[in-house]
């Protein structure tokens, strides 16, 4: 793989004629040798090329330092140099990654392609039938820095428009209060976003493709979901690593998956997130069974996997209860309720709490539970009870209790703005029972299929699923974001329920049921949760897409139906297309027409560099491009990226 930067180490190395080849391969073992040993002319010789000095130096105190390691490490990655002479002198050994295992210090939970980045293109325009696919590499985060920085920069955006009550309008600026819908990759989707959204996101839930063992009719988009294990982790955790950057300081992350990849999904999410970070994995009823299965086991869930990015002594989640409160004479104006008086540590834990309670009025005891003492001691008893947080069975002739309460105050509970804890809290048990029973699969296809005529989705996500984590986990005007939108579940019932919201999807069905939805919800659809939440109808949201560039060229390359037209093609190709960095485009050029008119189609598609699919925002003054971009659409990308008008 010819990369900038190994372009650059042959550069640097030809400068010394054969001592670090033999005949024309690197002998990769000497360079490695050297630099070990730190070789002053090659050292020089490195720090003298920029693009070396700018990918493996760092400044200490105006001192520049050659990252010597880096380098080595580069060099022993066998694959980026494989027509290298490797030869390991006066040693005989076992070797691992390149290195003799008694000179390894570190054993590692590891998997291919761990150190890359991976685009991923979602869409079947990049993946279509007849093998006429693109191959997306994995670059690799040291070797190919600079094509990654290229991949990952912002990006034009186009088409802006606005949705409201009153339909859609061209838009030429952008407000931070605005919803928010990307149609793109979402990687460089949420790349071109991270600096507006740094820190700023409350929740992030995303529903990405599941990692089957086989291909199931139960994945929820029409995605390229079959992916090899390693393929599967680095396309989340390429996604899950700035995702974690959007989330603002008590922020909550949910993602759905299912039970082939939520084990390995949770071990690589730790590593990302922090184990200690994990809150839990709630479960989701997706159907009521199921005979056709193998072993005969009906596998009838799928599972949430919850982080945050604060320790657990946050409360980033939780439920306002609506309480029942009681109100007496001796507190005509402070209504309370009853709340448990015991506490879950027994008596050799809490041995001051273990003591008989003697009602002062009526003198009756009340022994205490070796199991569960009080939550009071002996001696701060009589201050409770003097202030009123002590309730026994004689005080009210309308309560029904056998033992001593503890009184909380109406006034109190919102002071203390304490939430209900989730799941555990008998209260808000139906958090539940809409995961467990009310947000199958079916019930979200049914809501989808009375909004809008769909065969894409076969699988959405139900409102009610969406609605109960929002909950729990954010207030109203939060921002919220999903990455893999689909059908506009999340933004709907964002929407519905006033918080803000951002969707990226690159599929075209968001044009023709995602937007569409939305437009029926600023409408003021009844479906799914709309009455749950009185539900009006009213507000509005920004629709953009990534400018497209190399794209283009793939679908004009699928639709020729003649070499002439091919040709054509391919001549425009060579002056305005971005060419893969591996290509030898002279090698290209002339085997060409040797080839077959479906293998020269496959061959053309193959030598487009899928990184450079959209124009960077970089690119926008440029005079070939600024002639492409609206003067409303050149506003608009100077009103997000906070550089003003033109």
């Amino acid at each position: 793989m010819e990369t900038k930067i190994n372009d650059a180490i042959r550069q640097a190395l030809q400068q010394f004629g054969e001592k670090y080849f033999i005949e024309e391969a690197l002998n990769k073992n000497k360079v490695i040798q050297d630099l070990d040993n730190y070789d002053r002319d090659l050292l020089e010789a490195f720090i003298s090329n920029e693009t070396l000095k700018s990918n493996f130096t760092i400044n200490v105190a105006g001192n520049i330092v050659m990252q010597t390691n880096k380098l080595i490490e580069l060099f022993e990655a066998d694959e980026y140099w494989q027509d290298s002479y490797t030869k390991y002198s006066k040693k005989i050994g076992l070797t691992a990654g390149g290195k003799f295992i008694d000179e390894s210090t570190d054993v590692v939970l590891d998997f291919p392609y761990k150190d890359t980045v991976l685009k991923a293109s979602m869409s079947k325009e990049d993946t279509d039938k007849d093998d006429l696919r693109p191959d997306e590499p994995f670059l690799n985060e040291v070797i190919a820095k600079e094509e990654i920085d290229v991949l990952l920069d912002n990006k034009i955006l186009v088409n802006a428009k606005k949705y409201d009550k009153s339909g859609e309008h061209e838009v030429d600026s952008f407000s931070d209060e605005d919803n928010l819908i990307i149609k793109g990759n979402n990687l460089l989707a949420l790349h071109a976003i991270k600096e507006k959204y740094f820190g700023k996101i409350k929740l992030i839930y995303i529903d990405p493709p599941y990692l089957f063992k086989e291909h199931k009719e139960e994945d929820t988009f029409n995605y390229n979901s079959n992916f090899h294990m390693s393929t599967w982790l680095t396309f989340m955790k390429n996604r899950l690593e700035v995702a974690k950057e959007l989330l603002v300081e008590g922020g909550t992350i949910w993602i759905s998956t299912n039970e082939d990849g939520m084990h390995y999904l949770k071990v690589l999410a730790d590593t990302i997130f922090g184990a200690e970070k994990f809150l839990g994995t709630t479960p989701r009823r997706t159907r009521y069974g199921k005979s056709d299965v193998p072993f005969n086991y009906s596998q009838d869930f799928d599972f949430l996997l919850a982080y945050s990015n604060v320790d657990e002594q946050n409360q980033v989640i939780g439920r306002r209860v609506e309480r029942d409160y009681y109100i007496s004479d001796d507190y005509p104006n402070r209504p309370w309720r009853l709340a448990d008086l015991t506490t879950q540590r027994n008596f050799k834990e809490r041995p001051n709490s273990y003591f008989t309670m003697i009602d002062p009025k009526t003198k009756k005891e009340y022994p205490a539970s070796k199991k569960r003492t009080w939550a009071v001691t002996k001696e701060t008893f009589q201050h409770y009870y003097d202030n009123g947080y002590i309730v026994f069975p004689d005080d009210y002739d309308f309560l029904n209790i056998t033992k001593p309460y503890a009184r909380k105050f109406k006034d109190e509970d919102l002071a203390s703005g304490k939430l209900s804890s989730v799941i555990s809290d008998f209260a808000i048990k139906d958090f539940l029972q809409e995961l467990l029973n009310n947000s199958t699969n079916r019930s979200g296809n049914d809501e989808l299929n009375k909004l809008i005529e769909n065969e894409t989705f076969s699988y959405p996500k139900p409102e009610n699923l969406i609605k109960s984590i929002l909950e729990v986990s954010t207030n109203e005007n939060d921002i919220v974001l999903d990455y893999f939108m689909g059908s506009a579940t999340t933004q709907a019932v964002a929407h519905k329920m006033n918080r803000r919201y951002i969707g990226i999807e690159q599929m075209d069905y968001i044009n023709t049921v995602s937007v569409p939805r939305l437009q029926k919800v600023i409408e003021g659809e009844q479906g799914g949760i709309s009455k749950d939440v009185d539900w009006q109808g009213g507000g509005s949201f920004v629709y953009v897409e990534l400018m497209e560039k190399n794209r283009g060229f793939l679908k004009s390359i699928r639709d020729t139906k003649t070499q002439a037209e091919l040709h054509s093609v391919f001549d425009f190709m060579l002056k305005e297309a971005e060419i893969d960095f591996r290509v030898d485009l002279e090698a290209v050029k002339e085997t060409l027409h040797e080839l077959s008119f479906d293998d020269q189609k496959r061959t053309l598609i193959k030598i487009i560099d899928k990184n450079q699919l959209y124009y960077n925002y970089s690119e926008i003054d440029d005079e070939n491009v600024r002639d492409l971009i609206s003067d409303s659409d050149y506003a608009f990308n100077k009103s997000f990226y906070d550089e003003g008008g033109e």
